[in-house]
């Protein structure tokens, strides 16, 4: 059956659809030999030959779900020009190509999902589900709670205004405060940016939570891999269809234990999206 290049090559888990454009566009993509360039072209993977960077697809591979706690210093990527480390080199022991689900910027740290499975990735990705991503920020200096008013009500980017976000007060410091802000957008640099328009400056960014998804007690470069009810519970799949890895251990450390973590207690909802201090 003929489908679109950039689904096929999402179900085969080389990378998201969206990636997937990309990858036709730059003329890495072959069917029978013959190199396709436009976007909503079609083939059919039980007839065809389709290779992506001279590498013929395979098709019905076990599906991955990893959930890595990333450092910073780190490149959300699969290749860098400039010879950055990259997170995929942290997991050690998977074998199978997995790629990132979203992307966390170099410097910003904590909970980032990887998987191989296109359409999962997908759902994810796409803003009509809006799933919830939470952020623990240390700023520099002290916070009043007009910024973090200005913040929860939405802030004038120059990508437009930003939705109604949930931020918090977390801890308080002689130099530095540590506030939450969670959100369900997802562009480019937000929150930093969202930081930048209240005047306030970011000494360290870290995400704790991506929807259900806790990044719990990992530390920084150990990773591990989601259960089926974990898969599930993220995206809204049916059971039947999910078939989370069971690797022989759950975690791997792959990187030196940093300082002692911040406070990470999840900020409570009290009446509207922003509660004060506490």
């Amino acid at each position: 059956m003929l489908e679109r290049l950039q689904k096929i090559i999402s179900a085969a888990g080389i990378t998201s659809r969206r990636a997937s454009e990309a990858l036709i566009l730059n003329g890495q993509v072959a069917v029978n030999g013959i190199i396709v360039t436009e976007l909503g072209s079609k083939a059919d993977p039980s007839k065809d030959t389709i290779t992506v960077d001279g590498k013929a697809l395979k098709f019905n591979v076990q599906r991955l779900y990893i959930l890595l706690n990333k450092p910073p210093g780190y490149i959300t990527a699969l290749k860098d020009g400039q010879g950055r480390p990259l997170v995929t080199d942290l997991l050690k022991g998977v074998a199978d190509r997995v790629y990132p689900v979203g992307r966390l910027d170099y410097n910003t740290e904590g909970l980032l999902l990887l998987t191989n499975d296109g359409e999962w990735a997908n759902r994810l990705m796409h803003p009509r589900h809006e799933i919830e991503k939470e952020y623990h920020v240390r700023v520099r200096g002290k916070v009043v709670d007009q910024q973090l008013m200005r913040m929860a009500e939405g802030v004038e980017l120059e990508d437009g205004m930003t939705a109604p976000a949930v931020v918090n007060l977390v801890k308080s410091g002689e130099q530095n405060d540590w506030i939450s802000v969670a959100i369900h957008e997802g562009r480019n640099r937000q929150v930093r940016r969202m930081c930048e328009a209240v005047s306030l400056s970011v000494v360290r960014l870290k995400r704790i939570r991506y929807g259900s998804l806790a990044l719990g007690t990992l530390r920084a470069g150990q990773f591990r891999y989601l259960t089926e009810a974990e898969v599930r519970e993220l995206s809204g799949e049916p059971a039947k269809t999910v078939h989370a890895a069971k690797p022989q251990r759950e975690v791997r450390q792959t990187a030196p234990r940093p300082a002692r973590p911040e406070n990470q207690t999840r900020p409570v909802r009290s009446g509207g999206k922003f509660s004060g201090r506490r």
